[in-house]
């Protein structure tokens, strides 16, 4: 295969835009009935300070459901948080990137 077949096949991933879909579908799943599982995807692919971050987002969602009634700010928050921890992670282990879109991408439904 030629350098330029090589340069057209190959794929390019713009990690700001992984890290602001990451951050989305991570709040949505945290606020979600299935986050337990989405937590445990989380643990195994991302590690346990991933899914300590994870888990201090749910509690802060759920807190802010109660004392709010459903106010978007904390989860707007909240998805600024996951944001920038998702693009320094993807900057530091780029190698995570595969592990970020597949926990974000189709495989998460509500």
């Amino acid at each position: 295969m030629s350098s330029r077949e090589d340069s057209i096949m190959a794929t390019v991933i713009h990690q700001p835009r992984v890290a602001w879909d990451g951050a989305r579908a991570f709040v949505q799943a945290a606020g979600s009935p299935q986050s337990e599982g989405f937590a445990a995807r989380v643990l195994s692919r991302l590690g346990s300070e991933m899914y300590g971050h994870f888990a201090d987002t749910r509690q802060r969602l759920l807190t802010a459901l109660v004392e709010t009634g459903g106010d978007r700010f904390a989860a707007d928050v909240e998805a600024g948080k996951w944001r920038v921890r998702l693009e320094d992670l993807l900057r530091e282990r780029p190698e995570l990137t595969d592990s970020v879109l597949e926990l974000t991408g189709a495989g998460f439904e509500l």
